[in-house]
This record gives structure tokens, C-alpha cells and sequence, in this order.
């Protein structure tokens, strides 16, 4: 791997090392005695909570057993806060303290109690020392949320010493996120960390400067991330998801207090409701791309439930970098656009031209997406292109992302190159949807381009598309010879796939929902494959494999025809 000249790697492994100082500063011992003061008198407002709740859960708490993050840890009668050997996601879930809103479900003087002992032991054990995994900038963000979210149940019964000690805790945490939130990494997290200092202003007893101050960080930083077409810079369609459920609360948390909100939120939240439509197919799951892992069509249905037009989502985000195709219960969404930028795309993923196509509520063509919480070697398999429904040359990715293990311990997994330059056109006609795109990422090393053209006609009941892969330098001049290209189809696994008595290959998600498939001059394999991006964890799937000698067949044209209507 050439990393030893790479300007843009080393461009941000440098600004990685210099922002982690300036957080160590802030957060030390000389600057600690910013988080001290005056201690609030009361909470003034519970913000509500979107996020779904299940009041079993409760029950699982109180008897020591926590289910987070993909792991089930059993505490057996000790503090789950002294847990050391659990995974890093278990810590970050359990300290960020969102599963309060389960005790609330639960609607319990039980669940309460715990609640409240639970709170108590945190405070205890973390709240005196700011360091470790407890007081992560990102986790801080969140729980500061969870708990003035869900401070009814927490306070529920409380006598005045712990309602002192909560709100003392509660006002060293957002001083302290105050003091860090500038210096954490761009993105989601810094995001999240003014979204958490304006909940925390709102609710807490704060100076009109002081609203003022955290509302103006806000709207900078959403202005920012939030692409005109509701798109969010990391190009996750789950980041969309995330920040909504905590941007409409807020929203909501600023008229309860009769407090104007800022423009940048109000025209942040009307471009990312649209966003949302866009990256959902019609089952209520949104597309695998970039860090998008398995999706609760409920937890989407909550949120879009605060869509007010409830119109038809868009078809061209060309800030974000994708396209949708939709007519007749045919779905198609596309990768048209180039990485994030490094800083935001630890979870991006080497996908571009990939694309996802469903037909009703099946989807039959998918990228094999995330499993968040699973073994690190699934995450990485997962971010290359392979692991996508696009081209590969070589059997390479288009992008790297898997640096040494020294580097990685310092700035994470970054998306770094070759990908420079994505080219997208949208063709639409009556009766017609097409886009046609190109990326040159295999230029560098391989010296060549890779486009696509997709085209969804026929009342959505023909989807075609043509790869070409040709010469940088010579237009369409056939590249040379010594390489192969690989076109995969990822299936998902409910799709089963076989060859007709014409030795067709079919795809079927039911009786009433077939589609064949049809390449020119090159008979499509049928080969191992898995999805990673399943509620329950990964799942083997098939895949169709194209594999072509781009020195002989620069140019291959493929076809899915819908041969059964589908059931009204």
C-alpha cells in the first residue's frame, strides 16, 4: 500500500494529532476549573424523546442483564459501570445512557427506582474524574440528552440531595462539552454536541447571552453539515436518520419555551425530512450505502411521522451524490457522487456507482451494507467495493481505507483516495428515468474509467444499465490488456434465484414479483456472497458475478424485466 507520499492522508493525519492536543488541553487539569460553578436550581423542561422504547426492557435491567450495542452483558450483582472487559460499543452505549428511555416505557415505580440507582452509581463512580471512555465527547453529547430527556423518571421520588447532585452533574457535563465541542472530529458527533448544549441551555436555567450563544454555534455548524439537498457530509443516509430524531425534539424543546428557533434548524429539518424519502425504499428501509447498516422501518415511520407535506421524495440529490429512479414499484437508488472528505468518513465506504433495487416491499439488488456491532474484519470486508452492487477492477477497491494498524489507532479508518473526480447526468423523458455517471478511481493504477448508465422504463417493469470501462486518455479506447473487471449483483437473502427452461437467470421475491435477467455476451455466475446490514446479524446471500476482460469487452449491457406483476 503507497501511503509513504500520500499529501492528503498525511495532510489529515496531522490536523487529527493537532485537534487531539487542543481537546487534551481544554479538557485538563488547567482549564478544569471551567466546569465548576454555580449549580442549577431545577430543571425547567424535559425535552420529549423519538426514539422507540421498550418497557420489557426495564425488567432486563433490573435483574443485571443489559442488552446493548449487539452484546448482552450480565453484570451478576455488580455495577455495570465497573464493567472492563466489555466490547468499546457495549461501554459507549451503556454510558451514553439512551436506554433510560426503556425505564420510562415501563411506566414502574420499579423502573424508576433503578433508573434513578443506576444514575446515582454512574455519578459516583465517573462523575468525579473526567477521563476514560465515560467522558467521551461523543458520549457526553448523548447522555446529557438521555437525561434531561428522561429526568421525570430519574427524579421521580428522589429526595432533594440526589435532585442536587444530578443537576450539579448535569451542569459540569454541558460546561465541560461547551469547553470540547470545537475541538472534537467533524461531523455527526461535533454535530450532536451543539445539539446537546442547546437542549441543555433550553432546559436548564441559562442567560439570554448564553441561548443566543449555543443557538448561533448551532446554526453555523448546521449550515455546514447539512447539504442543501439534506444530505448530510458523511453521505450516511443513518446520519440523516440520527440527527432528525434529535433535531426535531430540539425543535419542538425551543417552541415549549417560546424561544424562536433558528432559521438554520427549521431549514435544516425541511431539507432532511425529503433526505429521508429519498434513501427509503417503499418497505420502509433505508439504502446501504456509505455506513448504512440494518434499519427499523419503524423507527423511520416515527420520524417521517413529523414530515408535515408527506409529498414524494426527490429524485436527484447532486450535492450528496446520489439518484433515484422510481416508477411503478420499482425502486432504484444510486451511488452518483464522490467519497466524503476524510475527517467524516471513518464509516464511508469504497461504493461509488453502486446502487440498490427493490420491486414493492422486496429488495432484490443490495450492497451488503453494515453489521454495526460486529467483528472489525466484517466492517472492513464490508467497506470495499466488492462488498457493493457496482465494478471492481482487479478484484481491488476503488478506494483505501485499511491503514496500517499504528495509523489506525491515531486517526481512525478514513476513506482516503483515488477517487477524485465522479461525473453525473440525470436523462429523464416521459415514461423514462435514467442517470448516467462515472468515478476515476481505477485511473491511477489501472488507467482506467469506469461509467455507468441506468434507465428504468416501462412503467418500472424494465431496469437496464450499461458499464463501459475505457481509457482515460484516449476517450473510449479500449484499456489494455493483463486485467479483469468483476460486475456484481449482490442479492439480498430472501431473494431466491435459479435458471428458467431457457436458461435465463430469475430473480423471485414471491409468486407475484419475478424479474429474469439478461446480460449481452456474457453469461452472469451465481456465487457465495453475505449481508451483513440483517437486524439479526450477517446472513449468507448470493450474488450474480459479470467478469469480463475490458481489453476484449469494454462495454457490457445488462437488463432485469419484471415478467409478473405484482399483487394490487
Amino acid at each position: 500500500m503507497a501511503l509513504n507520499y500520500d499529501p492528503q492522508l498525511w495532510g489529515f493525519v496531522a490536523s487529527e494529532a493537532w485537534r487531539r492536543a487542543r481537546r487534551r488541553l481544554r479538557s485538563g487539569p488547567l482549564y478544569r476549573w471551567r466546569f465548576s460553578g454555580r449549580t442549577p436550581q431545577r430543571i425547567l423542561i424535559a425535552p420529549p424523546d423519538l426514539r422507540l422504547a421498550d418497557g420489557a426492557l426495564a425488567q432486563e435491567f433490573y435483574r443485571g442483564r443489559f442488552p446493548l450495542a449487539g452484546s448482552v452483558i450480565a453484570t451478576g450483582g455488580t455495577s455495570p459501570f465497573r464493567a472492563e472487559r466489555a466490547p468499546a460499543a457495549w461501554l459507549e452505549a451503556m454510558h451514553a445512557f439512551r436506554w433510560l428511555r426503556h425505564m420510562r416505557a415501563a411506566e414502574t415505580n420499579l423502573a424508576a427506582g433503578n433508573a434513578r440507582a443506576l444514575v446515582s452509581d454512574w455519578i459516583a463512580i465517573h462523575g468525579r474524574r473526567i477521563n476514560g471512555p465515560a467522558w467521551a465527547p461523543a458520549t457526553v453529547a448523548k447522555r446529557l440528552i438521555a437525561w434531561l430527556q428522561h429526568s421525570s423518571i430519574v427524579l421521580a421520588g428522589a429526595d432533594i440531595q440526589f435532585y442536587r447532585v444530578f443537576l450539579k452533574s448535569l451542569a459540569v457535563q454541558m460546561r465541560y462539552l461547551r469547553a470540547v465541542a470545537g475541538e472534537m472530529p467533524d461531523g455527526e458527533e461535533r454535530l450532536r454536541a451543539r445539539i446537546a448544549i442547546a437542549f441543555a441551555t433550553l432546559s436548564l436555567p441559562s442567560s439570554p447571552a448564553r441561548l443566543h450563544a449555543a443557538s448561533r454555534a448551532l446554526a453555523l455548524e448546521l449550515d455546514r453539515q447539512i447539504l442543501p439537498d439534506g444530505v448530510h457530509i458523511s453521505r450516511n443516509p443513518g446520519a440523516v436518520l440520527e440527527l432528525l430524531a434529535d433535531l426535531l425534539p430540539l425543535r419542538q424543546t425551543y417552541f415549549n419555551q417560546a424561544e424562536a428557533p433558528p432559521d438554520a434548524l427549521i431549514n435544516a429539518i425541511e431539507r432532511m425530512l425529503p433526505a429521508l424519502r429519498f434513501f427509503r425504499h417503499q418497505d420502509g428501509v433505508l439504502a446501504r450505502f456509505n455506513g448504512m447498516g440494518a434499519t427499523s422501518h419503524d423507527r423511520v415511520a416515527a420520524i417521517l411521522h413529523h414530515d408535515d407535506t408527506g409529498g414524494a421524495p426527490i429524485l436527484h440529490a447532486s450535492h450528496g451524490g446520489y439518484d433515484r429512479l422510481s416508477m411503478g414499484g420499482t425502486t432504484i437508488i444510486a451511488d452518483t457522487g464522490a467519497p466524503p472528505a476524510p475527517d467524516v468518513s471513518h464509516e464511508a465506504q469504497a461504493g461509488c456507482l453502486s446502487f440498490e433495487m427493490s420491486s414493492g416491499r422486496h429488495h432484490f439488488i443490495v450492497n451488503c451494507g453494515v453489521d454495526s456491532f460486529g467483528a472489525e474484519d466484517f466492517r472492513l470486508l464490508s467497506r470495499s467495493t466488492a462488498a457493493h452492487s457496482t465494478a471492481t477492477v482487479n478484484e481491488t477497491s476503488s478506494a483505501r481505507f485499511n491503514l496500517p494498524s499504528r495509523l489506525r489507532a491515531m486517526v481512525g479508518s478514513p476513506l482516503i483516495g483515488p477517487i477524485r473526480k465522479v461525473r453525473a447526468k440525470r436523462f429523464d423523458s416521459p415514461g423514462i428515468q435514467g442517470v448516467s455517471a462515472s468515478h476515476d478511481g481505477y485511473v491511477q493504477r489501472f488507467g482506467i474509467v469506469h461509467e455507468r448508465e441506468l434507465l428504468l422504463a416501462a412503467g418500472g417493469d424494465i431496469f437496464e444499465g450499461t458499464d463501459r470501462f475505457f481509457n482515460d486518455r484516449n476517450g473510449l479506447a479500449r484499456p489494455g490488456p493483463g486485467m479483469t473487471v468483476q460486475i456484481r449483483f449482490h442479492l439480498h437473502p430472501d431473494i431466491g434465484v435459479f435458471r428458467n427452461e431457457r436458461g435465463q437467470l430469475v430473480l423471485k421475491g414471491n409468486e407475484t414479483d419475478i424479474w429474469t435477467v439478461d446480460v449481452e455476451g456474457v453469461a452472469p455466475v451465481v456465487e457465495e456472497s453475505m449481508f451483513f446490514a440483517s437486524i439479526g446479524g450477517p446472513r449468507r446471500s448470493r450474488q450474480l458475478v459479470v467478469e469480463i476482460d475490458p481489453s476484449v469487452l469494454p462495454e457490457v449491457a445488462w437488463r432485469f424485466t419484471r415478467v409478473e406483476k405484482m399483487s394490487s
